[in-house]
Protein backbone atom coordinates (compact mmCIF):
# COMPACT_ATOMS: atom_id res chain seq x y z
CA UNK A 1 0.00 0.00 0.00
CA UNK A 2 2.63 2.37 0.70
CA UNK A 3 4.41 2.26 -2.86
CA UNK A 4 0.74 2.49 -4.44
CA UNK A 5 -0.18 5.80 -2.08
CA UNK A 6 3.38 7.31 -3.16
CA UNK A 7 4.14 6.50 -6.54
CA UNK A 8 1.61 7.95 -8.52
CA UNK A 9 2.25 11.42 -7.15
CA UNK A 10 5.58 11.62 -7.30
CA UNK A 11 5.25 10.77 -10.68
CA UNK A 12 3.18 13.33 -11.42
CA UNK A 13 4.75 16.03 -9.51
CA UNK A 14 7.67 15.96 -12.50
CA UNK A 15 10.09 13.63 -10.87
CA UNK A 16 10.43 11.79 -13.87
CA UNK A 17 11.59 13.64 -17.44
CA UNK A 18 9.61 16.30 -19.14
CA UNK A 19 7.03 15.43 -22.23
CA UNK A 20 8.57 15.62 -25.11
CA UNK A 21 7.03 14.26 -28.70
CA UNK A 22 10.14 13.97 -30.72
CA UNK A 23 11.82 11.12 -29.52
CA UNK A 24 13.03 8.39 -31.62
CA UNK A 25 10.77 5.07 -31.15
CA UNK A 26 11.35 2.65 -28.50
CA UNK A 27 13.22 -0.21 -29.97
CA UNK A 28 12.40 -2.86 -27.31
CA UNK A 29 8.06 -3.08 -28.02
CA UNK A 30 7.07 -2.40 -24.65
CA UNK A 31 3.68 -0.73 -23.95
CA UNK A 32 2.17 -0.03 -26.85
CA UNK A 33 1.14 -2.46 -30.31
CA UNK A 34 3.39 -2.02 -33.53
CA UNK A 35 0.93 -0.67 -36.31
CA UNK A 36 -2.65 -2.68 -36.22
CA UNK A 37 -2.92 -6.19 -34.66
CA UNK A 38 -6.53 -6.12 -34.66
CA UNK A 39 -6.56 -4.98 -30.54
CA UNK A 40 -6.98 -2.02 -28.62
CA UNK A 41 -3.50 -1.75 -26.63
CA UNK A 42 -4.41 -0.38 -23.49
CA UNK A 43 -1.14 1.39 -21.35
CA UNK A 44 -1.41 1.99 -17.69
CA UNK A 45 0.84 2.68 -14.94
CA UNK A 46 2.41 -0.25 -13.28
CA UNK A 47 1.44 -0.92 -9.86
CA UNK A 48 -1.18 -2.60 -7.74
CA UNK A 49 -4.29 -1.27 -8.92
CA UNK A 50 -3.61 -2.99 -12.01
CA UNK A 51 -5.92 -6.17 -10.93
CA UNK A 52 -8.64 -4.03 -11.51
CA UNK A 53 -7.73 -2.94 -14.79
CA UNK A 54 -6.75 -6.94 -15.78
CA UNK A 55 -10.34 -7.91 -14.23
CA UNK A 56 -11.88 -4.63 -16.34
CA UNK A 57 -9.93 -6.35 -19.97
CA UNK A 58 -11.41 -9.50 -19.10
CA UNK A 59 -14.76 -8.42 -18.64
CA UNK A 60 -14.75 -6.31 -21.73
CA UNK A 61 -13.29 -9.61 -23.85
CA UNK A 62 -15.78 -12.23 -22.92
CA UNK A 63 -18.08 -9.89 -25.36
CA UNK A 64 -16.17 -7.84 -27.38
CA UNK A 65 -14.76 -9.05 -30.76
CA UNK A 66 -12.40 -6.94 -30.50
CA UNK A 67 -10.02 -7.85 -27.88
CA UNK A 68 -8.29 -5.11 -25.06
CA UNK A 69 -4.56 -5.81 -24.38
CA UNK A 70 -3.44 -4.32 -21.05
CA UNK A 71 0.28 -3.43 -21.05
CA UNK A 72 1.59 -1.66 -18.14
CA UNK A 73 5.05 0.24 -17.42
CA UNK A 74 6.72 0.46 -13.76
CA UNK A 75 5.08 3.46 -12.31
CA UNK A 76 8.82 4.84 -11.65
CA UNK A 77 9.44 4.95 -15.35
CA UNK A 78 5.90 5.37 -16.75
CA UNK A 79 6.82 9.11 -18.25
CA UNK A 80 9.44 8.72 -19.40
CA UNK A 81 8.16 5.24 -21.77
CA UNK A 82 5.42 7.44 -23.03
CA UNK A 83 6.76 9.74 -23.94
CA UNK A 84 9.47 8.14 -25.98
CA UNK A 85 6.58 6.00 -28.10
CA UNK A 86 3.67 8.09 -27.93
CA UNK A 87 4.33 9.62 -31.36
CA UNK A 88 5.87 6.40 -33.24
CA UNK A 89 4.11 3.27 -33.90
CA UNK A 90 4.63 1.40 -30.62
CA UNK A 91 1.94 4.12 -29.58
CA UNK A 92 -1.27 2.34 -27.60
CA UNK A 93 -4.65 2.80 -28.37
CA UNK A 94 -5.66 4.25 -25.06
CA UNK A 95 -3.25 5.67 -22.04
CA UNK A 96 -2.73 6.18 -18.60
CA UNK A 97 -2.52 10.31 -17.83
CA UNK A 98 -3.39 12.95 -14.96
CA UNK A 99 -5.17 15.12 -17.51
CA UNK A 100 -4.65 18.83 -17.35
CA UNK A 101 -1.08 19.72 -17.99
CA UNK A 102 0.08 16.00 -19.02
CA UNK A 103 -1.85 15.89 -22.09
CA UNK A 104 -1.94 19.91 -23.66
CA UNK A 105 1.56 18.92 -25.14
CA UNK A 106 -0.33 15.74 -27.19
CA UNK A 107 -3.45 17.64 -27.74
CA UNK A 108 -1.89 20.58 -29.63
CA UNK A 109 0.40 17.80 -31.33
CA UNK A 110 -3.01 16.51 -32.74
CA UNK A 111 -1.94 13.27 -31.35
CA UNK A 112 -5.79 12.46 -29.53
CA UNK A 113 -9.05 12.15 -30.27
CA UNK A 114 -11.26 14.35 -28.85
CA UNK A 115 -14.34 12.51 -27.43
CA UNK A 116 -17.48 15.08 -28.00
CA UNK A 117 -18.60 12.23 -30.96
CA UNK A 118 -18.38 9.16 -28.41
CA UNK A 119 -20.41 11.43 -25.63
CA UNK A 120 -22.82 12.43 -28.22
CA UNK A 121 -23.36 8.41 -28.95
CA UNK A 122 -23.03 8.11 -25.29
CA UNK A 123 -23.78 11.04 -23.49
CA UNK A 124 -23.30 9.16 -20.07
CA UNK A 125 -19.26 8.66 -20.44
CA UNK A 126 -19.51 12.22 -19.57
CA UNK A 127 -22.86 12.40 -17.19
CA UNK A 128 -22.04 9.35 -15.36
CA UNK A 129 -18.95 11.08 -13.52
CA UNK A 130 -19.01 14.06 -11.29
CA UNK A 131 -18.90 17.53 -13.51
CA UNK A 132 -15.71 18.68 -11.24
CA UNK A 133 -13.35 15.35 -12.28
CA UNK A 134 -14.96 15.23 -15.90
CA UNK A 135 -13.65 18.75 -16.74
CA UNK A 136 -10.33 18.76 -15.76
CA UNK A 137 -9.51 16.63 -19.02
CA UNK A 138 -11.45 19.07 -21.41
CA UNK A 139 -8.67 21.06 -23.11
CA UNK A 140 -9.50 24.01 -25.35
CA UNK A 141 -12.87 23.44 -25.04
CA UNK A 142 -13.13 19.85 -26.01
CA UNK A 143 -13.30 16.48 -23.98
CA UNK A 144 -10.07 14.09 -23.91
CA UNK A 145 -10.41 11.74 -21.16
CA UNK A 146 -12.62 9.69 -18.94
CA UNK A 147 -12.07 8.93 -15.41
CA UNK A 148 -10.85 5.45 -14.61
CA UNK A 149 -9.46 5.17 -11.11
CA UNK A 150 -10.07 7.49 -7.90
CA UNK A 151 -9.88 10.74 -6.81
CA UNK A 152 -7.35 12.16 -4.66
CA UNK A 153 -8.55 15.77 -2.90
CA UNK A 154 -6.33 17.54 -0.50
CA UNK A 155 -7.72 17.40 3.15
CA UNK A 156 -6.09 19.01 6.69
CA UNK A 157 -5.65 16.12 8.87
CA UNK A 158 -5.41 16.57 12.31
CA UNK A 159 -4.07 14.51 16.05
CA UNK A 160 -7.21 14.64 17.62
CA UNK A 161 -5.55 14.00 21.20
CA UNK A 162 -3.08 17.21 20.55
CA UNK A 163 -6.22 19.55 19.24
CA UNK A 164 -7.76 18.49 22.53
CA UNK A 165 -5.15 18.71 24.79
CA UNK A 166 -4.40 22.32 23.07
CA UNK A 167 -8.38 23.29 23.31
CA UNK A 168 -8.31 23.43 19.82
CA UNK A 169 -10.75 22.61 16.88
CA UNK A 170 -10.38 21.54 13.68
CA UNK A 171 -10.48 25.38 12.27
CA UNK A 172 -13.54 26.01 9.99
CA UNK A 173 -11.57 29.11 8.95
CA UNK A 174 -8.09 31.06 8.39
CA UNK A 175 -8.42 33.13 11.16
CA UNK A 176 -9.36 29.79 13.57
CA UNK A 177 -6.16 28.11 12.08
CA UNK A 178 -4.10 31.26 13.26
CA UNK A 179 -5.40 30.60 16.94
CA UNK A 180 -5.00 27.08 16.58
CA UNK A 181 -1.07 28.01 15.53
CA UNK A 182 -0.85 30.04 18.33
CA UNK A 183 -2.30 27.95 20.93
CA UNK A 184 -0.28 24.70 19.37
CA UNK A 185 3.36 26.46 19.73
CA UNK A 186 2.20 27.32 23.20
CA UNK A 187 1.81 23.89 24.45
CA UNK A 188 5.19 23.53 22.48
CA UNK A 189 3.91 21.02 19.36
CA UNK A 190 5.25 22.36 15.92
CA UNK A 191 1.72 23.53 14.30
CA UNK A 192 1.57 21.95 10.96
CA UNK A 193 4.04 18.94 10.00
CA UNK A 194 5.35 19.90 6.29
CA UNK A 195 7.68 17.59 4.19
CA UNK A 196 9.28 20.72 2.55
CA UNK A 197 11.99 18.47 1.63
CA UNK A 198 9.61 17.31 -0.86
CA UNK A 199 8.62 20.49 -2.43
CA UNK A 200 5.12 19.04 -3.78
CA UNK A 201 3.72 19.56 -0.28
CA UNK A 202 4.45 22.89 0.04
CA UNK A 203 2.97 23.97 -2.69
CA UNK A 204 -1.26 22.46 -1.55
CA UNK A 205 -0.65 25.53 0.56
CA UNK A 206 -0.68 28.03 -2.31
CA UNK A 207 -2.68 26.48 -4.63
CA UNK A 208 -5.47 26.14 -1.45
CA UNK A 209 -4.89 29.78 -0.45
CA UNK A 210 -4.93 31.22 -3.87
CA UNK A 211 -8.30 29.30 -4.84
CA UNK A 212 -9.61 30.99 -1.47
CA UNK A 213 -8.63 34.02 -1.86
CA UNK A 214 -9.29 34.52 -5.92
CA UNK A 215 -11.46 31.98 -6.61
CA UNK A 216 -10.51 29.48 -9.40
CA UNK A 217 -10.32 31.97 -12.16
CA UNK A 218 -7.06 33.13 -11.58
CA UNK A 219 -4.95 30.03 -11.80
CA UNK A 220 -7.19 29.37 -14.82
CA UNK A 221 -6.27 32.47 -16.35
CA UNK A 222 -2.27 31.71 -15.28
CA UNK A 223 -2.46 27.92 -17.09
CA UNK A 224 -4.04 29.51 -19.67
CA UNK A 225 -1.63 31.89 -20.78
CA UNK A 226 -2.56 35.27 -18.92
CA UNK A 227 0.94 35.89 -17.09
CA UNK A 228 -0.47 38.95 -15.59
CA UNK A 229 -2.75 37.20 -13.16
CA UNK A 230 0.06 36.04 -11.30
CA UNK A 231 0.42 40.01 -10.39
CA UNK A 232 -2.70 40.69 -9.18
CA UNK A 233 -4.04 41.82 -5.92
CA UNK A 234 -5.91 38.75 -5.24
CA UNK A 235 -2.13 37.04 -5.88
CA UNK A 236 -0.29 39.51 -4.15
CA UNK A 237 -2.68 38.85 -0.71
CA UNK A 238 -2.23 35.38 -1.34
CA UNK A 239 1.52 35.74 -1.39
CA UNK A 240 1.31 38.00 2.15
CA UNK A 241 -0.99 35.07 3.96
CA UNK A 242 1.46 32.66 3.20
CA UNK A 243 4.32 34.76 4.32
CA UNK A 244 2.45 35.45 7.83
CA UNK A 245 1.58 32.02 7.70
CA UNK A 246 5.20 30.79 7.49
CA UNK A 247 6.62 33.64 9.85
CA UNK A 248 4.49 32.75 12.67
CA UNK A 249 6.60 29.29 12.64
CA UNK A 250 2.98 27.54 11.82
CA UNK A 251 5.76 25.11 10.11
CA UNK A 252 8.78 25.03 12.84
CA UNK A 253 11.71 26.21 11.64
CA UNK A 254 12.96 22.75 9.93
CA UNK A 255 10.58 21.70 7.81
CA UNK A 256 12.74 22.03 4.46
CA UNK A 257 15.00 18.91 6.05
CA UNK A 258 11.10 17.01 6.62
CA UNK A 259 10.09 14.72 3.96
CA UNK A 260 6.63 13.09 3.73
CA UNK A 261 8.32 10.23 1.09
CA UNK A 262 10.42 8.75 3.74
CA UNK A 263 7.62 9.34 6.55
CA UNK A 264 8.74 11.84 8.35
CA UNK A 265 6.33 14.57 8.25
CA UNK A 266 3.61 11.31 9.07
CA UNK A 267 5.69 10.37 11.88
CA UNK A 268 5.37 13.52 13.24
CA UNK A 269 1.66 14.02 13.71
CA UNK A 270 1.58 10.16 14.44
CA UNK A 271 4.32 11.06 17.19
CA UNK A 272 2.22 13.95 18.96
CA UNK A 273 4.69 16.33 17.74
CA UNK A 274 2.57 18.32 14.94
CA UNK A 275 -1.01 18.94 14.97
CA UNK A 276 -1.93 18.99 11.45
CA UNK A 277 -0.59 18.35 8.17
CA UNK A 278 -2.12 19.44 4.51
CA UNK A 279 -2.16 16.06 2.35
CA UNK A 280 -3.61 14.04 -0.25
CA UNK A 281 -6.29 11.54 0.52
CA UNK A 282 -4.11 8.76 0.44
CA UNK A 283 -2.68 10.61 3.46
CA UNK A 284 -5.24 8.07 5.52
CA UNK A 285 -3.89 5.31 3.85
CA UNK A 286 -0.69 6.10 4.67
CA UNK A 287 -0.83 6.59 8.19
CA UNK A 288 -2.71 3.11 8.47
CA UNK A 289 0.31 1.40 6.88
CA UNK A 290 2.59 3.19 8.92
CA UNK A 291 0.80 3.73 12.24
CA UNK A 292 -2.03 1.79 12.15
CA UNK A 293 -3.33 2.29 16.02
CA UNK A 294 -3.34 5.58 15.28
CA UNK A 295 -4.55 5.84 12.30
CA UNK A 296 -8.01 3.98 13.82
CA UNK A 297 -8.49 5.97 16.60
CA UNK A 298 -6.35 9.06 16.75
CA UNK A 299 -6.39 10.89 13.23
CA UNK A 300 -8.87 13.33 12.24
CA UNK A 301 -9.74 15.28 8.84
CA UNK A 302 -11.58 18.34 7.67
CA UNK A 303 -11.58 20.64 4.74
CA UNK A 304 -9.11 23.27 4.22
CA UNK A 305 -10.49 25.96 6.16
CA UNK A 306 -12.65 29.24 4.06
CA UNK A 307 -11.10 32.76 3.97
CA UNK A 308 -13.46 35.78 4.98
CA UNK A 309 -13.78 38.27 2.33
CA UNK A 310 -12.54 35.65 -0.20
CA UNK A 311 -13.95 35.32 -4.14
CA UNK A 312 -13.22 31.37 -3.67
CA UNK A 313 -16.20 29.29 -2.31
CA UNK A 314 -15.07 27.61 0.71
CA UNK A 315 -16.27 24.57 -0.72
CA UNK A 316 -13.98 24.77 -3.61
CA UNK A 317 -11.13 21.42 -3.23
CA UNK A 318 -8.07 21.07 -4.57
CA UNK A 319 -5.50 17.69 -5.11
CA UNK A 320 -5.50 14.86 -8.02
CA UNK A 321 -9.12 14.88 -9.74
CA UNK A 322 -8.40 11.65 -11.14
CA UNK A 323 -6.50 9.89 -13.58
CA UNK A 324 -7.93 8.91 -17.21
CA UNK A 325 -7.60 6.93 -19.80
CA UNK A 326 -7.23 8.99 -23.06
CA UNK A 327 -7.53 8.11 -26.76
CA UNK A 328 -4.86 7.68 -29.57
CA UNK A 329 -6.06 9.91 -32.67
CA UNK A 330 -4.80 6.34 -34.84
CA UNK A 331 -6.68 4.22 -32.91
CA UNK A 332 -8.13 1.51 -36.05
CA UNK A 333 -11.09 0.50 -34.04
CA UNK A 334 -12.89 3.86 -32.15
CA UNK A 335 -16.01 2.22 -31.93
CA UNK A 336 -14.73 -0.67 -29.72
CA UNK A 337 -12.53 1.60 -27.40
CA UNK A 338 -16.02 3.85 -26.81
CA UNK A 339 -17.65 0.27 -25.72
CA UNK A 340 -14.63 0.09 -23.61
CA UNK A 341 -14.45 2.70 -21.67
CA UNK A 342 -18.40 2.65 -20.83
CA UNK A 343 -17.18 0.28 -18.13
CA UNK A 344 -15.39 2.99 -16.22
CA UNK A 345 -18.87 3.53 -14.71
CA UNK A 346 -19.70 0.46 -14.38
CA UNK A 347 -21.22 -1.19 -10.87
CA UNK A 348 -19.01 -3.98 -11.25
CA UNK A 349 -15.42 -1.08 -12.04
CA UNK A 350 -17.26 0.88 -9.27
CA UNK A 351 -17.00 -1.94 -6.41
CA UNK A 352 -13.49 -3.68 -7.42
CA UNK A 353 -11.65 0.35 -7.05
CA UNK A 354 -13.56 0.69 -3.51
CA UNK A 355 -12.33 -2.65 -2.67
CA UNK A 356 -8.65 -1.17 -3.39
CA UNK A 357 -9.54 1.90 -1.53
CA UNK A 358 -9.61 3.85 -4.79
CA UNK A 359 -12.83 6.44 -4.44
CA UNK A 360 -14.37 6.69 -7.36
CA UNK A 361 -15.81 10.01 -9.22
CA UNK A 362 -18.52 8.21 -11.04
CA UNK A 363 -22.39 9.18 -10.03
CA UNK A 364 -23.19 5.92 -8.88
CA UNK A 365 -20.56 5.37 -6.37
CA UNK A 366 -22.26 7.10 -3.53
CA UNK A 367 -24.32 3.72 -3.64
CA UNK A 368 -21.53 1.51 -2.86
CA UNK A 369 -19.66 3.63 -0.42
CA UNK A 370 -21.66 2.34 3.08
CA UNK A 371 -19.97 -1.01 1.84
CA UNK A 372 -16.31 0.35 1.37
CA UNK A 373 -13.75 -0.75 3.60
CA UNK A 374 -13.40 2.75 5.27
CA UNK A 375 -17.42 4.23 4.97
CA UNK A 376 -17.01 7.43 7.08
CA UNK A 377 -14.12 8.30 5.59
CA UNK A 378 -14.76 7.51 2.05
CA UNK A 379 -18.67 9.32 2.32
CA UNK A 380 -16.40 12.47 3.92
CA UNK A 381 -14.07 12.76 0.38
CA UNK A 382 -16.96 11.74 -2.23
CA UNK A 383 -19.20 14.37 -0.64
CA UNK A 384 -16.51 16.78 -0.23
CA UNK A 385 -15.73 16.29 -4.59
CA UNK A 386 -19.83 15.91 -5.46
CA UNK A 387 -20.21 19.27 -3.39
CA UNK A 388 -17.10 21.34 -4.64
CA UNK A 389 -18.19 23.73 -7.65
CA UNK A 390 -14.56 23.40 -8.58
CA UNK A 391 -11.80 21.06 -8.20
CA UNK A 392 -8.55 22.73 -9.07
CA UNK A 393 -6.03 20.22 -10.00
CA UNK A 394 -2.56 20.55 -8.45
CA UNK A 395 -0.18 23.31 -10.24
CA UNK A 396 2.64 20.73 -10.98
CA UNK A 397 -0.16 18.38 -12.99
CA UNK A 398 -2.12 21.63 -15.04
CA UNK A 399 1.07 23.36 -16.01
CA UNK A 400 3.15 21.03 -18.44
CA UNK A 401 5.82 18.52 -16.44
CA UNK A 402 8.62 20.56 -18.04
CA UNK A 403 7.36 23.73 -15.79
CA UNK A 404 7.43 21.85 -12.80
CA UNK A 405 11.04 22.23 -12.01
CA UNK A 406 10.90 25.81 -11.82
CA UNK A 407 7.45 26.13 -10.20
CA UNK A 408 8.65 23.76 -7.52
CA UNK A 409 11.78 26.07 -7.25
CA UNK A 410 9.83 29.19 -6.97
CA UNK A 411 7.40 27.62 -4.48
CA UNK A 412 10.49 26.65 -2.03
CA UNK A 413 12.50 29.63 -2.37
CA UNK A 414 9.25 32.08 -1.73
CA UNK A 415 8.18 29.94 1.49
CA UNK A 416 12.00 30.06 2.53
CA UNK A 417 12.45 33.84 2.47
CA UNK A 418 14.69 33.34 -0.47
CA UNK A 419 12.55 35.06 -3.14
CA UNK A 420 9.89 38.03 -1.89
CA UNK A 421 6.57 38.43 -3.92
CA UNK A 422 7.86 40.17 -7.03
CA UNK A 423 10.74 37.38 -7.19
CA UNK A 424 7.76 34.46 -6.82
CA UNK A 425 5.60 36.69 -9.23
CA UNK A 426 8.58 37.01 -11.99
CA UNK A 427 9.39 33.21 -11.83
CA UNK A 428 5.70 31.94 -12.03
CA UNK A 429 4.92 34.20 -15.19
CA UNK A 430 8.26 32.43 -16.88
CA UNK A 431 6.47 29.31 -16.65
CA UNK A 432 5.75 27.67 -19.96
CA UNK A 433 2.12 26.71 -20.14
CA UNK A 434 2.04 24.89 -23.83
Amino acid sequence: MKTRARLPRLVATGATLALALSLSACGDGNGGASGDDGKIHVLVYGDATNKVEKKIVDTFNKTSDVKVVLDTIPGADYQQKLQTIINTPQAPDVFFNWGGGSIKPFVKADLLLPLDDFIKKNPELENKFLPSVFNNAVVDGKPYGIPMRGTQPVLLFHNKKVLKDAGVQPPKTWDELLDAVGKLKDKGVTPIALGGGDVWPTQMWFQYLYDRIAGPGLFEKAVGGDKSAWESADSKKALGMIRDLVDSGAFGKNYDSVKYTNGGSVQLVAAGKAGFELMGSWYYSQQLTDHPEFAETGLGYTAFPAVEGGKGDAANVAGNTNNYYSVMKKTKHPEAVAEFLKLMYSDDFVKSQLDIGNLTTTTNTDGFIDGSATPEYSRFQYDLVADAPSFQLSWDQAYPQKASSDMHKAIQQFFNGQLDADGFIKAMQALPTE
